[in-house]
């Protein structure tokens, strides 16, 4: 299933909004870098493979805006160690 990724300057995040509830991803950007520091997906809303989906729209959206991501919270760590052949989003 695809969900619409919503950007929310005013609160340094991408969302997507589900059934009343919000998935999102905090940032904090840095010239070229997102540093991306939160995750979070809903208990009504987990178990469904959101936190990837999420994460990799962040990433697409990262990407074609020129920039690079910083893995700082713990979900996006492990997807980086887990998906090296996504190396070229992330910066070194």
């Amino acid at each position: 299933m695809a969900y619409t990724l919503t950007h929310n300057p005013d609160e340094s995040r991408y969302e997507y909004h589900i059934d009343g509830h919000i998935a999102y991803i905090t940032y904090l950007q840095q010239g070229d870098n997102m540093h991306l520091t939160h995750t979070i997906v809903p208990d009504p809303l987990s178990g469904k493979g959101l936190a990837r989906m999420l994460l990799e729209d962040v990433l697409e959206v990262i990407k074609k805006e020129g920039k690079k991501a910083v893995a700082e919270c713990s979900y996006v760590v492990r997807y980086q160690e887990k998906n090296p052949e996504k190396s070229d989003y992330f910066a070194n």
